[in-house]
């Protein structure tokens, strides 16, 4: 019995949360949303506030959990995505930042920034937009 419940526990679904400044206008962010500033298609939160957007590495496993859970794509899918727009020069993905703590470092600093983590944020200088609920 306790095998059982040790091999449950090994593998509980993340949760991703797309995250600003705590001074950042947008109140809150649809999936569509989110989907459109990640993935290229708006450079603007809904209120019209420029969203600087910036993301884990793509190489990463998590990153792969976050595409899925945000767009239903694979990581295969997002970076020949990512390839067709840049091949034809109209547009870059999110900057890629090394990890979760640059992120946080970066949002604290920006109010304009955009950016997920694997984690509730425990700074009070961010502030989680949207949660998104790992697919499997």
């Amino acid at each position: 019995m306790f095998g059982i419940a040790l091999l449950i526990c090994t593998h509980a679904r993340a949760d991703f949360y797309i995250v600003v400044h705590s001074s950042n206008q947008q109140q809150s962010l649809s999936q569509k949303e989110a989907v459109n500033l990640f993935m290229g298609r708006s450079r603007a939160f809904a209120n019209g506030e420029f969203a600087l957007v910036f993301d884990l590495p793509r190489s990463e496993p998590v990153s792969g959990a976050f595409y899925r859970a945000l767009t239903g794509l694979s990581m295969a899918q997002v970076n020949s995505y990512w390839s067709r727009l840049m091949f034809s020069g109209q547009n870059m993905p999110p900057q890629p930042l090394p990890n979760e703590r640059a992120m946080i470092d970066i949002i604290k600093r920006n109010p304009s920034a955009i950016g997920w983590l694997t984690s509730v944020p425990k700074d009070e200088n961010l502030r989680v937009l949207l949660i998104l609920k790992e697919l499997s």
